[in-house]
């Protein structure tokens, strides 16, 4: 049977400059205002866009910024530096360069300050910057395993509950690091960091293929 051709879609397409000009001038208005003081009005200025384009695509000033930030954290890469532990090391020095930058530290602690009486805004939080970034564990255990660094794990589920463990570790510890203790994240601290958490993904392999209790030597 033929069926009619589907309507074409009405309305303009989303601009991509658009969009990128506009998190830009986000994140300038955090450094140069706070988040307190950001209004979507000065964001559209900034950005030379009308309030109406804002509007259009986000619904408040907690979205827009934390789709501001969350595009400072698609900036992070796990370069192959030749060893599990030199990949961690380079990834959390990635990851604390980010978080000190005043943008991300100002929208950053807003929102998730803003999301404790929001459970949309939570969930946001997770899509856009939690759940994109755990990407970076699986492409980490996956080249670890091709290197003989890990075992291969069998059980899918027992697998993503182990990535999100992994990302829960790194990201808990750097972010309290940088921004709770504001502490610096320097190499001598992330090589004792990957030393632990090294030594319990190690533990956590003997646990799951050896006798119990049973560590390695």
């Amino acid at each position: 049977m033929h069926r009619p051709a589907s309507a074409p879609r009405t309305g303009r397409p989303r601009s991509v400059a658009a969009d990128a000009a506009i998190l830009a001038a986000t994140r300038a208005a955090l450094v140069e205002l706070g988040w307190s003081k950001l209004t979507l009005g000065d964001v559209a200025t900034r950005a030379g866009v009308a309030k109406t384009t804002l509007y259009r695509r986000w619904a408040g000033k907690n979205e827009l910024v934390v789709d501001a930030v969350a595009a400072l954290f698609d900036e992070l890469e796990l370069p192959d530096r030749g060893s599990l532990a030199a990949d961690i090391e380079g990834v959390v020095l990635q990851f604390a360069a980010i978080l000190a930058r005043p943008e991300a530290k100002s929208g950053l602690m807003a929102v998730l300050a803003e999301s404790t009486r929001d459970d949309a805004l939570r969930e946001r939080i997770r899509a856009s910057v939690v759940d994109r970034q755990k990407r970076l564990v699986l492409e980490g255990r996956t080249r670890a395993q091709a290197r003989g660094e890990l075992p291969a794990e069998e059980d899918p589920g027992s697998a993503a509950r182990t990535a999100d463990l992994i990302f829960d570790v790194v990201a808990g510890a750097v972010v309290h690091r940088t921004l709770v203790s504001a502490e610096p994240v320097d190499l001598e601290w992330a090589r004792g960091f990957t030393r632990v958490l090294l030594l319990g993904l190690a533990g956590a392999a003997a646990a799951q293929n050896g006798p119990p209790g049973e560590l390695p030597g």
